[in-house]
């Protein structure tokens, strides 16, 4: 009987559960994956490069396209390497928006991951569910920046503006009668904080209602269970951070081992799993949105009574108010050089990372005193996770393949960068 040779399929660039322009070469036994190769490169933007060219506060859209899933998460690294940089203080006001922001951010980014996780592995209607709230989350971007996802929202020294005082509301319209309109806008009759006040309250619930659709589903656990064991000991050196490590049984979550803006005053917990399964990476990724939630509600609770400034007085790095240019030509001169020069940035060298959604996201900063960046490298949580793809997927299925590129929750705008 002839010997039957391995052969070798192309997953992708186009494929529907590749998350992005991903190209992997799975070299198979039968339906047996025994290697699997990840082609990236394919999206390859050269952000790092064009920051070179760019003023700092050119570059800072540029982060929203990284992972076009976690947006404000991305401008948070940028602003905070940018600002040890420069030394500056941040007003309190506007490190609770940023903290808050974030973790509007890590919902939106982990609705997305459910939804699509689910549809890789054959479960339709989360995905359905998780947009549901998605709509919600976009309104709060667009009503504070106007747009519903590239914000461009976190500043050097702060944010670009404070909250507005009242949320955009849903008009009438010929397929939406008097009735169904009013329901929608039931919610939004007060200011921003009010109706994310409304969203933690009613978040619980709805996310019950996946974990009634998945979690002890006998397909979802049969697709997940035991699927993708990392050990804690070969995630550590495999380089995995954020759920990934979490759900191997490591408690490492930057928000707490390292806290930056005002996360030191929040009360929230780190989920952690057991046995570092695709189900597990699942189990956590859940009770982070409603940790998640949690986080935000303490926000709005603060903020409701603290007014103040949201962004540094230093008008070399921010813009002066309006009413500022008004009265000062000095203010007004501030204003046109910050636009058209920038600001310089101090010589010498930052790292800062926050706990993105999909791990530790950081940004190294090289500054030569110059009104640009001498040199911008993306530490992005994504590229090392899909290194690990490979050590994963040996010995599982195809399909399997599918399940564990979804709970890397990969996005390839970070990735190529």
């Amino acid at each position: 009987m002839a010997e039957i040779k391995n052969y070798t399929l192309n997953f992708g660039p186009q494929h529907p559960a590749a998350h992005g322009v991903l190209r992997l070469v799975l070299e198979l036994d039968g339906e047996v994956i025994q290697r699997a190769d990840p082609h990236i490169g394919l999206l390859h933007r050269g952000t790092e490069k064009l920051a070179e060219s760019k003023t700092f506060i050119q570059s800072l859209p540029y982060m929203d396209r990284l992972d076009y899933v976690s947006m404000m998460c991305n401008e948070h690294a940028y602003c905070l390497a940018i600002e040890k940089l420069l030394g500056i203080e941040v007003p309190e006001r506007a490190q609770y928006i940023r903290v808050m922001f974030s973790e509007i951010t890590r919902l939106l980014n982990h609705l997305l991951w459910l939804g699509c996780h689910g549809l890789d592995c054959g479960a339709m209607n989360i995905l359905i569910y998780c947009f549901r709230e998605r709509e919600d989350l976009f309104d709060l971007y667009e009503a504070v920046s106007g747009a519903r996802m590239h914000a461009a929202y976190f500043r050097p020294g702060g944010v670009y503006r404070d909250l507005p005082d009242v949320m955009p509301q849903y008009k009438a319209s010929k397929i939406r009668n008097a009735k169904a309109i009013a329901k929608l806008n039931e919610n939004r009759q007060g200011s921003m904080l009010d109706f994310i006040d409304d969203f933690t309250q009613r978040f619980p619930a709805l996310v019950d209602e996946y974990e009634t659709l998945l979690t002890d589903n006998r397909i979802w656990k049969q697709r997940t269970v035991g699927i993708g064991v990392v050990t804690p000991e070969r995630a550590l050196n495999l380089g995995l951070t954020g759920a990934m490590l979490r759900g191997s049984g490591i408690a490492w979550d930057l928000r707490k081992t390292q806290p930056y803006d005002v996360y030191d005053r929040m009360d929230f917990d780190v989920p952690v799993g057991v046995n570092g399964d695709t189900y597990d990476r699942f189990l956590v990724r859940v009770e982070e949105m409603r940790q998640s939630n949690r986080i935000i509600k303490q926000c709005v609770d603060w903020l409701r009574v603290n007014p103040g400034p949201v962004i540094t007085d230093n008008h070399k790095v921010a813009p002066p108010s309006r009413l500022e240019m008004k009265t000062s030509m000095e203010e007004l001169i501030h204003h046109f050089k910050l636009f058209t020069e920038g600001f310089h940035v101090p010589e010498g060298e930052a790292y800062a990372a926050v706990e993105h959604p999909k791990g530790e996201f950081g940004i190294y900063l090289v500054s030569d005193g110059a009104n640009k960046p001498y040199r911008l490298k993306i530490r992005a949580p994504g590229f090392a996770h899909l290194s690990a793809l490979d050590e994963m997927a040996r010995g599982h299925m195809i399909a399997d393949a599918v399940a564990i590129i979804g709970t890397m929750d990969i996005v390839f705008g970070e990735i190529d960068r």
